[in-house]
């Protein structure tokens, strides 16, 4: 039940009505209103510029949270994005001909990535992540893939679930159901954990795996050479190689994280800031490898679009020239680090992770997720969008940072009075956001 004083804005009286016509209530879990604020977020922006978004109301707030979900690296709305891309439309975006950008782009990919030869694009991570799959199936002649982190909602990674529901539970998202999924998939793709190269060992020397697919980093980094051990076995048994860039390409490095540590991979697929809000996702493999794709077929009408290929190309440009990867990695750092200091001020147990660009933290408490949905609340109220991960952009300014801690504080003196004693329920407004999928009604 919400508490007194608690009103309901245009964007959850909408969101109310989206549950009931869209199953979910949205397209992405992770932009879920239960994943918030259940029965408090705002849910629907009516404009965003910078880091500061809009909601349906005219409430203006500061995005310290997920930033459209890393695809922003450069800010909403970036001018120089928006102007290459309104140009592309004014000149039309589809045609019955190719656009060129898109040899532009995969010559610009394939320059950063000396390793690599050719390049395929689509339009979202799991479209890029299936292509990656096809591609590498295709060149092994084997079905099986290891796997290490999140890679999409396709049949080919959920398959990993039939045999244990719980398998994929240490990859970013637990409770995925593979309802919907063949069983005939069941035992074609077998997780193994980061860091953890014996079990990845095991599984090689117990199946036929043909592609072995994992983010480079997600939440912590490699250990005891773990990256060149992976690439070394990878070599020996002849298996594809393949690194997730969806997420963390272009944040540490310019181009893809694997290249701070010195590991190049078979192929690699970026996305989210690679068109700074636009859809785009690329492929990029050696020739070798890549040259598969013609003896099976992928294909789709929007991959040709226009848009998507010109915003790469333009943020590629304006990333280069601001470098924006060593700018955002600071500020991530030094978030974390403000963070740590807020919790020692307040003899708090916390604990930070994840990319220099992409900063989390947790509580050593078992509320932490009551804590989370506490933080989200109050901070809302503040104008921030906030919880315990912050995607980091050039449009966060040291002065906003400041401002966003200032805030911060009140609300980590809350969670203290939690932890000596007071019940958090005193303070929540509504219910706890959820922490996995779950079937909303």
């Amino acid at each position: 039940m919400k508490k007194e004083g608690v009103t309901e804005g245009t964007g959850q009286k909408l969101w109310k009505r989206a549950k009931q016509i869209v199953p979910g209530g949205n397209m992405l879990l992770s932009k879920r209103a239960e994943m918030f604020l259940p029965d408090q977020w705002p849910s629907y922006f009516s404009k965003a510029k910078g880091c500061k978004i809009w909601d349906l109301d005219g409430n203006e707030y500061i995005d310290m949270s997920i930033m459209g979900i890393g695809t922003n690296t450069l800010g909403y709305g970036h001018p120089e994005v928006d102007e290459a891309v309104l140009n592309t439309v004014h000149a039309g975006n589809m045609s019955t001909f190719n656009c060129p950008e898109e040899v532009y782009l995969a010559e610009k990919l394939i320059e950063l990535h000396p390793w690599a030869d050719m390049a395929r694009f689509a339009r979202s991570g799991g479209e890029g992540n299936a292509i990656a799959i096809r591609i590498a199936r295709a060149a092994s002649g084997k079905d099986k893939v290891a796997i290490c982190g999140y890679h999409g909602w396709h049949d080919w990674y959920l398959s990993a679930n039939l045999g244990d529901d719980k398998s994929l539970d240490g990859h970013l998202l637990p409770g995925l159901e593979p309802n919907g999924v063949p069983r005939n998939l069941k035992g074609t793709v077998l997780p193994f954990r980061y860091n953890d190269f014996d079990e990845l060992l095991a599984i090689v020397d117990a199946n036929e795996i043909g592609v072995i697919k994992m983010e480079v980093v997600r939440n912590t980094g490699p250990e005891n050479d773990f990256l060149h051990k992976v690439r070394d076995l990878a070599t020996k048994r002849n298996i594809v190689l393949i690194f997730d860039e969806c997420t963390s390409g272009f944040r540490e490095t310019f181009g893809g994280l694997h290249l701070k540590y010195g590991v190049e991979p078979d192929m690699a697929m970026f996305g989210k800031a690679l068109g700074n809000g636009y859809a785009i996702t690329a492929t990029i493999g050696r020739r070798e490898i890549m040259e598969a794709a013609q003896s099976t077929f992928i294909s789709s009408t929007f991959w040709t679009e226009r848009v998507g290929p010109t915003a790469a190309l333009k943020t590629l440009e304006v990333m280069e020239r601001e470098k924006s990867w060593k700018n955002i990695s600071q500020s991530g750092e030094n978030v974390k680090e403000r963070w740590r200091r807020l919790a020692r001020k307040h003899g708090l147990k916390l604990n930070t992770s994840g990319l220099s660009a992409i900063p989390a933290f947790s509580f050593e408490s078992p509320d932490m997720l009551a804590y989370k949905t506490l933080i989200t609340q109050e901070m809302l109220s503040r104008g921030f969008l906030a919880s315990n991960l912050m995607f980091t952009s050039l449009a966060h300014t040291p002065d906003l940072f400041d401002i966003y801690f200032e805030e911060l504080d009140t609300v980590f003196s809350l969670i203290k009075e939690c932890e000596d004693g007071r019940d958090v329920s005193d303070f929540l407004k509504g219910p706890v956001c959820h922490a996995s999928f779950k079937r909303l009604n």
